[in-house]
């Protein structure tokens, strides 16, 4: 199964040039359908002729980002060395309200590209 996600440019930019491997999201139910081998298809958010193909190798469920970041390599994570000691769980609160945490839990996408 193929599964259609949009990205920024900043981590559609590191997964293209292979920094970022783990995609970062709610657990929400369309991400609940994700299985390991699946593809996902990502799209720029700015220009949708951009687009990358992965395939899941690996979904890592938390109850929470405190807890995902507390097992997960944040450099995979779309953390650099230069920004990795001001990571915190928090930063997803950008993205995703508390109560979407709470109701949904979090997962770390591991992918390839293909």
């Amino acid at each position: 199964m193929t599964h259609q996600m949009k990205l920024n440019d900043a981590p559609f930019e590191m997964i293209e040039k292979g920094i970022k491997t783990i995609e970062l999201r709610l657990f929400d139910e369309k991400r609940q359908s994700l299985q390991v081998g699946d593809k996902v298809e990502f799209t720029h958010t700015q220009n949708a002729t951009r687009v990358i193909n992965s395939r899941v190798i690996a979904l890592h469920i938390f109850s929470s980002f405190a807890e995902l970041y507390a097992n997960l390599p944040l450099l995979k994570c779309g953390y650099t060395k230069e920004d990795i000691h001001t990571a915190k769980p928090s930063d997803m609160d950008a993205y995703y309200t508390k109560e979407e945490q709470q109701k949904y839990g979090v997962v770390g996408i591991e992918i390839e590209l293909i």
